[in-house]
């Protein structure tokens, strides 16, 4: 593959010194630290992904690096995000990211963009840049980055991680497939939980991050070979790498036609779901999720407090009620009642009997998750065995909200 930056800029006599192993490398060479002086790249997220990867393109030498995030850096962040910092907490990602960059890397130009990508921005933001790095943690901006990427021509590192696991690829529509070619349509809503849902190993996202920082510097400089049309599996519990092809669909929706017609859509609605925490995008039109009941945390505890009638479901996994949970509460696993309503849908009975009888239908039910997307889920899944949707009522906000508004001893996560 050609290098990706065929113009060069000097060096002072200070930045010999300082890339001074990179310049001893024949791959490398003063060439090719200019050509990585001259390079710009815009990472999509400054968090577990974007964390490694920014930090190790900073210490490269690349001259231009621009961060898209509208977050703020939370407590929970830094069991991963590690260019985040204790002293950091509450303010700005971007902010907290260029911070320390500078420390590390002073003469790099740092561009910071704090606000959501979006269908309306992402062009404008792209186009400066000669790689985009997407270290993002959702379908729909995946799926936006993928589609500007294409219409610009322009390479998208991807990564991506959960739990255990890790991804990695470079999809570039000019060279090879792009991120449709292997991914037509997203997942159905649901079916992949979040990491905040699922968790994931705080060291991971370092692998992979760190990972992406090399497939840029590749590109850039032109050495070795990049991973356009293979993606690579990492799991981290076995410590296994495996490698697969990954094939340009020729009636790929995106890559396959021409560039200019490449529209960019309503990613969120494309996926149903949101592209981010703070995202306004709501299931509620859907017919699914039509006329569901909501209820504050207040309200909820009012109830609590005048010992009305009610059960409150609990639809976390067990290792979530471990970490903090509403006294007296009815706690069965979201999944434990998908699956029993599919058994039910089917015609056996033992899972009707073993789950569902311990949510009693004449009782009102006040539903809660973590933050409200599974327990709506759920209220979808109990409508379906014959619950009465005037009965159950969604907690606004989960425990998360309990937290904040009821119990501030309890921890959040």
């Amino acid at each position: 593959m050609h290098a990706l930056i065929d113009r060069q800029v000097e060096l002072s006599h200070e930045e010999v010194q300082r890339y001074s192993r990179h310049i001893i490398m024949p791959e490398v060479g003063i060439g090719g630290q200019q050509k990585l002086k001259a390079a710009s790249v815009l990472l999509i997220g400054t968090g577990g992904l974007g964390s490694p990867t920014a930090l190790y393109l900073a210490a490269a030498g690349i001259g231009r690096m621009g961060l898209v995030d509208y977050d703020v850096v939370d407590e929970s962040n830094l069991q991963r995000q590690v260019i985040h910092g204790t002293s950091t907490v509450g303010i700005r990602k971007v902010d907290s990211a260029e911070k320390r960059l500078r420390d590390l890397n002073p003469d790099i130009q740092i561009d910071k963009y704090n606000v959501p990508l979006t269908s309306d921005n992402a062009l404008e933001l792209f186009e400066p840049y000669d790689v985009i790095v997407d270290g993002t943690d959702n379908f729909p901006t995946r799926y936006l980055v993928n589609d500007a990427c294409v219409k610009l021509g322009k390479p998208n590192v991807y990564g991506s991680i959960f739990r255990f696991e890790g991804q990695l690829s470079v999809f570039y529509a000019k060279e090879g497939p792009c991120y449709r070619c292997m991914f037509p349509e997203p997942p159905p809503p649901g079916l992949v939980p979040s990491c905040a849902e699922g968790g994931v190993l705080g060291i991971l996202p370092g692998t992979v991050g760190t990972m992406q920082a090399t497939e840029t510097i590749k590109l850039i400089l032109g050495i070795g070979e990049p991973m356009i049309g293979r993606m690579l599996l990492y799991d981290a519990l076995n410590m296994e790498f495996n490698t697969i092809k990954v094939r340009k669909d020729p009636n790929c929706p995106v890559c396959s036609i021409h560039a200019d017609d490449v529209e960019l859509i309503d990613y969120e609605q494309f996926c149903g779901m949101p592209a981010h925490d703070h995202s306004s995008f709501s299931l509620a039109g859907e017919d699914d999720y039509a006329g569901m009941h909501e209820i504050s945390v207040a309200d909820l505890k009012a109830q609590l407090d005048a010992s009305e009638d009610i059960v409150v479901l609990d639809v976390r996994e067990p290792h979530e009620w471990e970490i903090a949970a509403i006294d007296g509460t009815v706690r069965i696993p979201k999944g434990d009642i998908q699956a029993a309503k599919n058994a039910v849908i089917a015609g056996r009975k033992l899972a009707n009997e073993t789950v569902l009888d311990q949510i009693p239908q004449d009782k009102v039910l006040m539903i809660h998750c973590r933050s409200g997307k599974r327990s709506a889920d759920t209220i979808n899944f109990l409508r379906e065995v014959g619950y009465d949707n005037d009965k159950m009522f969604n907690v606004t906000g989960g425990i998360l909200a309990w937290a904040d508004e009821i119990d501030p001893s309890l921890p959040k996560y």
